[in-house]
């Protein structure tokens, strides 16, 4: 009769570890769900939320400053207030250059890149001028003393979009950047795509 009640016990443990297993085994599938839909969100596109879009017509401040966060080659998070480098047109996120020997490399994301090492650990101080279509606003920017618009210009990884000429045509006479091979305008990729996948 001792074993038929150690058997009873026996099989209670182990319905209890077997239930306690599965809850176990449960909160690491919802732990493993929340870090992967948290790693799509950072992947599945460059940029970040950051709260409520304004409309074209809002208003602005004349002067934003403080730490940065590039989203492309010609815009970035300036605190939470998005701003597009007035002037220059950089490659889209996802858009694809030829090297000077045909070989495919992404643009966007070294375009992208690029004004990150521009900003490196400084903070960007912006005059800005009005917003956009899209809310953004336009601005000048700059991170300690070097003017964003015009080095992404000079360095060949973004092009003039009425301003900087002079700078296109330096980054243009000595190859640099988008220049050392073949590309096609950031606004003619953008027309051949659609916008939300471009932005």
């Amino acid at each position: 009769m001792e074993w038929l009640m150690q058997l009873k016990r026996d099989r209670r443990k182990i319905r209890l570890g077997s239930g306690w297993g599965r809850r176990k085994w449960s909160s690491y599938v919802k732990l493993a769900l929340i870090l992967t839909f948290a790693v799509a969100i950072i992947f599945s596109g460059h940029r970040s939320w950051r709260g409520r879009a304004p409309s074209a017509n809002e208003p602005f401040p004349p002067t934003i400053s403080g730490p940065a966060d590039p989203i492309d080659g010609d815009s970035l998070w300036v605190g939470h207030d998005e701003v597009r480098l007035k002037g220059i047109d950089a490659p889209e996120w996802k858009q694809q250059c030829e090297r000077a020997g045909g070989e495919p490399w992404r643009c966007g994301e070294a375009a992208r890149d690029a004004l990150a090492r521009l900003i490196g650990s400084d903070d960007v101080s912006c005059t800005i001028r009005k917003r956009d279509a899209y809310g953004r606003m336009l601005g000048h920017c700059h991170a300690g003393g070097r003017d964003l618009n015009a080095q992404m210009v000079i360095s060949g990884m973004a092009v003039a979009f009425g301003g900087y000429g002079n700078e296109q045509d330096k980054a243009r006479s000595e190859r640099r950047g988008l220049w050392a091979g073949d590309f096609e305008e950031p606004r003619d990729w953008r027309a051949m795509h659609d916008w939300e996948e471009a932005r």
